[in-house]
C-alpha cells in the first residue's frame, strides 16, 4: 500500500539520514522525499512517500517517534490531505510539434519556463496522475529529460478550525 508521511523534524544536520536509514533498515524504498525549513527555521518538514505492508509502516512510525530529533509524525493515508509535486521536463521539438506541445501545456495549466529554437522546458505542478498523463503524451513528441521535486502533502483543515 502506498503510504504518504509528513514528519517534523528539528533542523540538525543527520537528521535526513536518520530518518531515510529507518525505512532501508527495513528494506522499504522511498518512492519520493522532500524537506525544507518551517516557518521557524529551527523545524524542517519532510514529505516521504513509500510503499509498504501497513504493519510494517507502523513500526517504521513508532521508530520515527522514538528518534530525539522528530517532532511529530502522521501517516497521512486514509486522512484528508492535499498532495502536490513540481517537474520540469525538457522537450527537443520543432516545426508543427512546437505548437502540439504549446497546446499540451496549456490544457495541462503548465507553463513554459524557457524556450529556445530546440525546444521547452516546462513546468507543472500537480498530482501523480497529471503529471504522469502530461509525461505520456510528451514522450512522443519530444521528451528528453525529467527533474522531479517530489511529492509535498498536508493535512486539510479541519471544518471549524480557524
Amino acid at each position: 500500500m502506498r503510504h504518504t508521511i509528513s514528519i517534523l523534524v528539528e533542523n540538525k544536520f543527520g537528521v535526513l539520514a536518520r530518518v531515510a536509514g529507518l525505512f532501508s533498515g527495513r528494506g522499504y524504498n522511498i518512492e519520493s522525499l522532500s524537506v525544507a525549513p518551517t516557518e521557524d527555521e529551527q523545524i524542517s518538514y519532510m514529505t516521504i512517500v513509500t510503499r509498504g505492508e501497513d504493519r510494517i509502516i507502523e513500526q517504521v512510525l513508532k521508530q520515527l517517534n522514538k528518534l530525539v530529533d522528530v517532532i511529530k509524525v502522521q501517516d497521512l493515508t486514509g486522512k484528508p490531505f492535499v498532495e502536490r509535486e513540481m517537474v520540469f521536463m525538457k522537450v527537443v521539438v520543432d516545426g508543427d510539434k512546437r505548437s502540439e506541445v504549446m497546446r499540451l501545456v496549456d490544457i495541462f495549466r503548465a507553463r513554459i519556463v524557457d524556450a529556445s529554437s530546440k525546444g521547452f522546458i516546462i513546468e507543472i505542478t500537480g498530482t501523480e496522475d497529471k503529471i504522469q498523463a502530461l509525461v505520456d503524451l510528451l514522450k512522443p513528441l519530444g521528451l528528453k529529460e525529467i527533474a522531479r521535486t517530489g511529492s509535498v502533502a498536508m493535512l486539510r483543515t479541519e471544518q471549524g478550525t480557524k
